[in-house]
């Protein structure tokens, strides 16, 4: 493969329109193109979320990130990845009213669900231009940009950020107003650090040595939020050298031809036997849809797309 066949797949993203094609331009850097870093971005991007207190300490009071944090972290990539593979129908509705159901069981602040999804934008951007094998172009910026906006809308997202540029306007302020200290945030970015460490071939290398990896990738602001200790600057420095050299060796790679899905990931392993999306979330008393039936009772929480909750079973490929 020469290096001009490398970026055939940029190519194909550039003769799209971000702003009508935004879901197959983010299929594509995501399931082709960078799906390796766009999965560590999101899940630091989801880390981040646990440093407002108002975030942290309410995952932690669900005792799903401490007590279950193995099936919270394969819920949560299967219901975004689903509405990623299907769209905003069928399939991919039925996870978006099941994650509508399951957010509007908890007490969250329209702020707080907007930071939250600001640093799903962001934190990739940020990521690709650090480490990745080349960072988004302007047109899978403002691909992304959209693509949350409307998951955003179809979550009942309000002031929804208009550009890349505002995401990470909205993100950074967010940060600075409301990152701080919280036990409940603290211990649920311990279970999750802990988690991280038994993912292959993470779990081949000594706890303590991925532990302090995660936390060199971290910026200041973020491991102050947490109380960590920062590792020794060397060791910040080799972890952060380590990521660019694999990027550059990625960058030397053939094209991927087939799509990476996050349900066949070795780090997902709550559901051996298949999934089905509608049952998949978090919620206080247990789940709140009664299953297999397709009347407008079913539908609830202000679900005003979807008219229906009967989706086919996913099962991991090769199942």
């Amino acid at each position: 493969m020469t290096r001009a066949g490398r970026y055939d797949r940029l190519r194909e993203i550039e003769l799209l329109d971000p702003e009508t094609d935004h879901l197959e331009i983010y299929r594509l850097m995501s399931m082709y193109e960078f799906p390796w870093d766009i999965n560590q971005a999101l899940s630091f991007a989801l880390f981040r979320t646990y440093a407002v207190p108002t975030i942290g300490k309410l995952l932690a009071e669900t005792g799903e990130f401490t007590e279950r944090v193995q099936k919270r972290y394969d819920d949560t990539g299967l219901i975004l990845e689903a509405v990623l593979e299907h769209g905003f129908s069928g399939t991919g509705k039925d996870a978006v009213r099941r994650m509508n159901q399951m957010h509007r069981s908890y007490p969250i602040s329209n702020d707080d669900m907007r930071y939250t999804l600001c640093t799903f934008v962001v934190s990739p951007i940020r990521w690709m231009d650090a480490y990745g094998w080349r960072p988004f172009s302007e047109t899978e910026k403002v691909a992304s940009a959209n693509y949350y906006r409307e998951l955003g809308r179809h979550m009942g997202i309000k002031d929804i950020p208009a550009t890349w540029q505002e995401f990470c306007e909205v993100h950074d302020a967010y940060e600075r107003e409301r990152f701080g200290y919280d036990p409940g945030g603290r211990a649920v970015a311990d279970s999750t650090l802990a988690l991280l460490c038994t993912f292959p071939p993470n779990d081949k290398a000594p706890a303590a040595l991925i532990d302090a990896f995660s936390r060199s990738l971290m910026d200041p602001h973020l491991r102050e939020a947490f109380r960590y200790e920062a590792p020794p600057r060397w060791f910040r420095a080799l972890s952060r050298a380590a990521l660019r050299l694999r990027g550059r060796v990625v960058r030397a790679m053939p094209v991927r031809t087939r799509p990476k899905f996050v349900r066949d990931l070795p780090s997902i392993r709550s559901y051996p036997n298949g999934f089905d999306v509608r049952e998949l979330g978090t919620f206080p008393q247990g789940c709140p849809v009664p299953h297999g039936r397709t009347s407008a009772a079913a539908a609830t929480d202000g679900d005003t797309y979807s008219d229906r909750v009967v989706s086919p079973q996913v099962t991991p490929s090769g199942a």
